[in-house]
Parts: structure tokens; C-alpha cells; sequence
């Protein structure tokens, strides 16, 4: 039986587990039984009757990572069996969270037979009173990812053998749990050594007794306490636009919803501006309830939900991105902004009769008219220097006035918004965004002139009983205080 291993599981931390036949086995094989670890109780008894173990121990101790010790351990395992029939122990099922047994079972040149062994899990579901058919995931503590956890379901941790890893563990669940959440600390399910505890998650690290018996069981979580969770939103739009749910909700449609977006857009810009950070949570929180009532009413309608808007936005983002997540190299900001375009125009595969057919008529006219000037300038429709353009404004304040003297109106709109045209060239050239800057100006005036109210109101005067000159001390106090907003 040369080039084999066999593989036995040791069972969860009793000798009285181990069935008959494996215990003959092991009793009978002449040599030293290999073992990924000495720290299990089936170890210590077998060796009291005489059985010899090879012990990979020392293994752990020379490199920094749970994956480069089982590649090791998997290593010497075929090493020796290339020269011999060797059986190799694990503690529990072979199958159940047994990374050497998985990478054992991966590579072609070593025959392996896994002979079995009792899984604790058995014992663990009755101890703790819980059916999997309710919803069962089974963790490993020394590896695993926060968006993996799948909290209304019943929650096993295993691998949780020291205090760092518990500290790891819970740090992870504290992002998603408040520190008083019960977990349940089972130790040796099922052997006579067997304990359980339950305890506040924040004291999960504290525990004295960790070893590599230990599991810790997370009950599933009520909906209330996932309230930050993006499937918990899903489920409360759905809700909101079922036929039990909100009638303001169920009879919206996309374009009841249009200007909703962009006004939520605004005050989102508004908060930004005012660096109000429970201002931006909140309103950005607004946008994305406009992102999700529109993408429940693709879904109620039959044509498009949730997911498909997140896999199209995922798989642009990469298409989009080739010096992420390919192979093209870039040097500069520009570079990334050439490639997108490029990729985009290739994306779209059609040439529109005009550069500017693609600036939606619907913009604000100040960004439409940045987004008109920025599709000319990318095929060399661009002033590379300030001065002309500061003459243009000049010019065409001129044929402003000139205009005016005429006296008509069609006329005067007109030279009115080739100024405006021009201040946005302007601002583009200093990397001002017209529409934000304005806004910004608007949100000023608007500070300031509350101001001027205040000012009167605390002398109980009107606006009539002042002139312009008296109104205008109460708006330089104003700047001078540097009331902005």
C-alpha cells in the first residue's frame, strides 16, 4: 500500500467516540500514526495504551500563517508517503473544516482514503438545542470574511482555539452586533469534558478556557438589529411597495420620482459643502432610497431590479478599469480618463452625428453647458490659455450693453447667456465647477440676508424703514463675520 494515505478522524475529544473499528486500527498499525496536532484528548489516550505518534506541532511554530502550515504539513505528508503507507489522524470528521485533508484530496501524485471518524457536529446541535434545517453556517474562525455571514441563520465558529483568534472573531461581530449580544462558548461537544456558556459577545476574548475543542455559537439575529444591512433596505422598499404597504410608496413611478433624485442630489452637494458629516450620511442615505424605490418599481413592472443595477455598475467598473483588474498600464489620472472613453465609445458601438450628442438635455443649464464645453475640448475645441477667454467675456459683456440699448429683449437673453457661457469656459479653465460655485454663492446670500433679518428683527424695524445703504452695514457685518452659510 505504498504511495497511500489513509486518514482517520480522532472524533471531537473523546476516545468513547471513536468507533471500534477505527480504534483496532489504529491500535494495530506498526510505527508512528502521523497527527496534525498532539493537543487532543483521543491523542492522549491512545498513547497511555502505547500508541506512537508523528507529530506536525512543530510546524505551526515556523511559519506566521494558518495557510502556509497546512501547505507544509501537506508537503511532508506526500514526502513520506512516496515511501511508504502512512495513516494520518485529524481531530473530528476528516471532512469537516480539515484544510490538509481538502489539499490532500487536490493533488494527483498520493493516493488518499478517508476512512471517516465522528463529526462533533452532531453533538453540537444537540447541546445547543438548535436544528440546521433552520439555516446552518459553519465558520472558520481563523479565516473568514464579515460580508460571509449570513446573520439570521444559526452561526458555528470553529478553529477558535486562542485568544487572538477570539479577539479577531469578535472585533468582526461587534461591526455588525452590539457588545451585549449573547453568544455561547461549547467546549469537547459530546465527551465527558464537555461545557457550554453563554456570555455578553464583548467578553469573548476574556474567556479563560480556549483550546482547539472550542466553538462559539451566534443565534440568529432579529431584523431589527440589521437595519444596516443592504438586504434588510431591499426589504423594507419591497415592503413599502407591496399592497400592505405605504400608498404614497406604491403609487410612485420613475418619473414621479425625477425630481426627488435631483433634489436629494443638491442637498447631498449641500452637506458636502457645510463638511456636515451627519448631514452627508443622511442625505446620501436619501439618494440611495431614490436608487432603490426606482429599482423596486423595475422589479414590480417585471423589467429590471437591484441586482441587475449592481451587476451592470460591477462589471463596468472592471471593464472600465483594465489597470485594476487587467493588464494595462497607466501614468496618469489623464491615462484613466483617455481608456475609459475609448472603452466607453468601444461599449456603446455607435457613432452619433455629434460629439455632443451624449450631454443629456435634461442637465441643469450651467452643467450642461460645462459637460457641451468639455466634449468640444477633448478633440482640441479649447482655449489653452486664460487671456482670450477673459477678452471673450469682455466682448460679450459689450454686446451685452449694446443690447440693452437697443432695447430688446430676445436680444438681451441672448448676450445674457453667451456671458454666462463664457464665465462657465472661465471656470472650467481654473477647475471650478460652475454649478457647485454658484451654489455655494446662492447658500451665502442666503446666510447672509437671514442675517440682515435677524438684525432687524432684534430691533424690531422692517425692511422699509431702512435704505439700501443702512441694510448694506448689516450685510458687511455679516461678510465680516464670515457668515457664509
Amino acid at each position: 500500500m505504498s504511495n497511500t494515505i489513509e486518514v482517520i478522524g480522532l472524533g471531537a475529544g473523546d476516545i468513547d467516540q471513536l468507533p471500534l473499528g477505527l480504534y483496532r486500527k489504529l491500535k494495530a498499525y506498526q510505527g508512528n500514526i502521523h497527527v496534525r496536532t498532539l493537543d487532543h484528548p483521543v491523542v492522549s489516550s491512545l498513547q497511555e495504551e502505547g500508541v506512537s505518534f508523528f507529530s506536525y506541532d512543530s510546524v505551526y511554530e515556523s511559519f506566521d500563517d494558518f495557510p502556509s502550515v497546512y501547505e507544509e504539513i501537506v508537503r511532508q505528508l506526500k514526502e513520506q508517503a512516496a515511501q511508504e503507507y502512512i495513516i494520518y489522524v485529524v481531530p473530528g470528521h476528516p471532512m469537516l473544516a480539515e484544510k490538509t485533508v481538502q489539499l490532500l484530496l487536490e493533488q494527483q501524485d498520493i493516493e488518499v482514503n478517508i476512512l471517516g471518524g465522528q463529526s462533533y457536529l452532531d453533538d453540537l446541535f444537540t447541546v445547543l438545542g438548535i436544528d440546521p434545517i433552520e439555516g446552518f453556517q459553519f465558520v472558520d474562525g481563523t479565516s473568514f470574511k464579515r460580508n460571509e455571514l449570513q446573520y439570521r441563520q444559526h452561526i458555528v465558529f470553529c478553529q477558535v482555539y486562542d485568544g487572538w483568534i477570539a479577539s479577531e472573531v469578535k472585533l468582526t461581530l461587534l461591526e455588525d452586533l452590539p457588545p451585549e449580544y449573547p453568544i455561547t462558548i461549547v467546549e469537547a461537544a459530546g465527551s465527558k469534558q464537555e461545557s457550554i456558556k453563554t456570555i455578553p459577545l464583548v467578553e469573548l476574548d476574556q474567556t479563560a478556557k480556549l483550546s482547539n475543542l472550542t466553538s462559539i455559537y451566534v443565534p440568529p439575529v432579529a431584523d431589527d438589529q440589521l437595519n444596516h444591512q443592504f438586504s434588510r433596505l431591499r426589504e423594507v422598499i419591497a415592503i413599502l411597495r407591496s399592497p400592505n404597504g405605504c400608498p404614497w410608496d406604491r403609487k410612485q413611478t420613475h418619473e414621479s420620482l425625477r425630481k426627488y433624485l435631483l433634489e436629494e442630489a443638491y442637498e447631498f452637494i449641500e452637506a458636502v459643502n457645510k463638511q456636515d458629516d451627519d448631514g452627508m450620511i443622511e442625505e446620501i442615505g436619501d439618494v440611495l432610497l431614490q436608487v432603490m424605490l426606482h429599482s423596486q418599481i423595475g422589479e414590480d413592472e417585471g423589467f429590471f431590479t437591484i441586482d441587475d443595477v449592481i451587476k451592470t455598475l460591477t462589471d463596468k467598473m472592471i471593464r472600465r478599469h483594465p489597470h485594476v483588474f487587467g493588464n494595462v498600464e497607466v501614468d496618469t489620472s489623464n491615462d484613466v480618463i483617455t481608456n475609459w472613453e475609448q472603452i466607453k465609445q468601444q461599449e456603446k458601438g455607435e457613432q452619433t452625428q455629434s460629439l455632443l450628442d451624449k450631454v443629456p438635455s435634461e442637465l441643469p443649464e450651467l452643467l450642461r453647458a460645462e459637460e457641451l464645453q468639455k466634449k468640444a475640448a477633448k478633440v482640441g475645441f479649447d482655449w489653452n490659455d486664460s487671456t482670450p477667454i477673459w477678452n471673450k467675456i469682455k466682448e460679450e459683456m459689450d454686446e451685452v450693453q449694446e443690447a440693452l440699448e437697443v432695447g430688446e429683449q430676445d436680444e438681451v437673453e441672448k448676450e445674457f447667456g453667451d456671458v454666462l457661457f463664457a464665465i462657465v469656459n472661465l471656470a472650467r479653465y481654473y477647475k471650478v465647477n460652475p454649478e457647485i460655485s454658484l451654489q455655494r454663492t446662492n447658500g451665502k446670500f442666503k446666510a447672509r440676508f437671514q442675517y440682515i433679518e435677524e438684525q432687524l428683527s432684534k430691533q424690531n424695524l422692517s425692511f422699509d424703514q431702512l435704505t439700501l445703504d443702512e441694510l448694506d452695514v448689516y450685510w458687511n457685518q455679516a461678510k465680516e463675520k464670515n457668515i457664509d452659510s
